[in-house]
């Protein structure tokens, strides 16, 4: 079917259509209360069109589209498309799924606070996402100097019995573990630390004094002092948050700079009138985004993972469609109305314009550090073009590592850098056949070598469409010295391959290239030998974790594995009710047969096994 049929045989329904080009991927997904409409008016020939309309028609071969029964659902669908196809012509957020969270466990008998990367639907209680990891950390480590909150993975019982840890000891923790606690007053407790977390400290204060003022009259003085302590951090927490509203509202002022394809969105938190913190957050955009599409994708994208909605948003422009957006920014925040606003005077079209300029502020140091990374790039894959005569600065770097212990659980890691990243996709690892028992790391590294690239060209031979190996490298960093280097391009000139190989040593940093004896001495700070070190690093990183996971799978696995009458299930259920291979192997029989399905028969037979072996 082609493009004039489809588009003539829109539907007038809401919904959300997707744009793809040649090749098939999707470039573009929005919105529309009528599909027909919107999509016909793309194609329409006006010189009035934005130019970024412009720029995306030029490169749609076909669109698909899906019909909704409302606009709030097609909304909520546009969002989640772009998230799954990240479209170039769409404004995106920059990492967003990197984004830490505060976790509050209130689902739990005695709640825990923790830092997360993940919001889920469990019952727990999140705040952000933050952008500042380091903050998030700073807040925890506050928080827990003035709340003594539990901070172990236990599962805990109102009226446990366990022995108390340190941080009981040291006055970190209250114990519920051990019952010197009950569940209502710990409870007490996360409500004082829920309110810390939404910023409402004037509210928190009055209480911990009444509690402090009991503790004192009731002789209570070292949990007089406890108070006392938190009362004066959090004053002068609260000294630092500014009153910019008369009204005890809860309100969002967000601003935005735009530079090129990047784009910078600051926002300031107002709760119960005081301006409590601000984060900023980056995206992409196209370089002629309009702002109001910008802020709009920003709300769309941002307030979906928000652990808070407030009643009112303010943004500099005013958004297409408001309605839309403030029906569905309702719905997250439990059927309570909210309100999209643009203040054109007073203390609020102030304090947005101070959201504003601190973006841009924001927008100009990532570009500065941006262009720093960017010519340090240059200049270190220029280093590496002189040493290793290629016409043009390399692509695509390959790395090889060797890890191993005694000879045993011998494996080689491959890392993939391009482009001025890790491409973790295409990072493979070997589990090495050859040389068990006796290590050999130049043989282990001309097998992986080996494996490598013959998997490379026979995919290559064979057209596959699995090609996990048939894109080859502009230059090979071998991890080693003379040796390994040497044993390395042995197996590129069997394969009659052309490309340069480099080996990076260790100990003193030593570049060895293939046709000479001597080694390369960069210096330390060249942003050639940077490059390398971090690409060797990374490749040992990848190599040492894959072998630990095979020698931690061996010591878990073949003891219990090599008794008789101890099959699967019997091995999950030793290890449930232990814990740990340490732990059975100090077991009595008695205990061995409290497990389900251990006889007393075999639980000698374990004994005596854990015993001689």
């Amino acid at each position: 079917m082609d493009l004039q049929h489809k588009l003539a045989n829109l539907p007038t329904a809401p919904g959300v259509y997707l744009m793809l080009n040649e090749a098939g991927e999707v470039i573009y997904v929005g919105k529309a209360i009528n599909l027909r409409n919107r999509v016909r008016s793309y194609f329409q020939k006006s010189q009035s069109q934005p130019l970024k309309v412009q720029v995306l028609v030029e490169h749609i071969a076909d669109f698909e589209y899906i019909v909704t029964d409302s606009e709030m659902e097609a909304l909520i669908l546009e969002n989640n498309l772009i998230k799954k196809h990240a479209p170039h012509y769409n404004v995106r957020l920059k990492d967003d799924k990197t984004y830490p969270y505060i976790k509050v466990t209130i689902q739990e008998t005695f709640p825990r606070v923790m830092m997360v990367r993940k919001r889920l639907h469990d019952g727990a209680r999140y705040f952000g996402p933050y952008t500042d990891v380091t903050a998030v950390k700073k807040t925890l480590s506050f928080l827990r100097t003035l709340f003594p909150i539990r901070s172990c993975n236990k599962i805990i019982a109102e009226g446990g019995r366990d022995r108390p840890c340190l941080n009981f000891h040291i006055g970190r923790c209250l114990a519920p573990c051990a019952g010197l606690i009950s569940k209502e007053k710990y409870a007490e407790m996360i409500a004082e630390v829920l309110l810390f977390l939404e910023g409402r400290i004037d509210r928190l204060i009055p209480d911990l004094t009444k509690k402090m003022q009991e503790a004192s009259s009731q002789l209570e003085y070292e949990k007089a002092a406890r108070y006392r302590n938190q009362i004066q951090g959090l004053q002068t927490l609260a000294e630092k948050q500014k009153i910019v509203a008369q009204h005890a509202e809860d309100q969002d002022y967000v601003g935005y700079a735009r530079h090129g394809e990047l784009a910078c969105v600051q926002v300031f938190f107002v709760r119960a009138g005081k301006l409590i913190g601000r984060d900023h957050y980056l995206l992409e955009c196209t370089a002629d985004e309009e702002g109001a599409e910008i802020l709009r994708a920003f709300l769309q994208q941002y307030y979906e993972e928000a652990s808070s909605i407030p009643r009112e948003v303010f943004t500099p422009v005013l958004l297409a469609e408001p309605e839309v957006m403030e029906n569905w920014l309702g719905r997250l925040r439990g059927g309570r109305r909210v309100y999209l606003r643009t203040p054109q005077r007073g203390a609020k079209k102030q304090l947005l314009d101070l959201a504003i300029k601190n973006a841009q502020i924001v927008l100009d140091e990532t570009r500065t550090r941006n262009t720093f990374k960017q010519r340090a790039m240059e200049r270190a894959l220029q280093d590496l073009q002189e040493l290793t005569g290629l016409s043009e600065p390399p692509e695509r770097i390959e790395a090889f590592d060797i890890s191993n212990l005694q000879g045993t659980n011998v494996v080689a890691s491959l890392v993939v850098w391009e482009n001025g990243d890790f491409k973790t996709t295409d990072y493979r690892r070997f589990r090495i056949r050859g040389v068990e028992g006796s290590p050999n790391d130049y043989v282990a590294m001309e097998e992986a070598v080996s494996r490598r690239f013959r998997r490379g060209l026979e995919e290559q031979a064979e057209e596959s469409m699995e090609r996990k190996f048939s894109v080859f490298p502009d230059v090979v960093l071998i991890d080693g010295g003379k040796g390994q280097l040497g044993v390395a391009l042995k197996v590129r000139d069997e394969l009659g391959l052309i490309m340069p190989f480099l080996s990076l040593a260790e100990r003193r940093e030593e570049i060895y290239v293939e046709g000479q004896s001597k080694p390369v001495i960069l210096p330390n700070d060249s942003p050639g030998l940077l490059l390398l070190r971090k690409i060797r690093d990374e490749a040992h990183r990848f190599a040492l974790t894959y072998h630990r996971n095979l020698r931690g799978k061996a010591t878990r696995g073949s003891i219990l594995d090599d008794i008789p009458g101890i099959g699967p299930k019997r091995k999950k259920d030793l290890i449930k009710h232990f814990g740990s291979i340490k732990r059975i192997r100090s077991a009595t029989p008695e205990e061995l047969a409290e497990v389900t399905g251990i006889s007393a028969k075999l639980a000698a037979e374990i004994y005596q096994y854990m015993l001689q072996s």
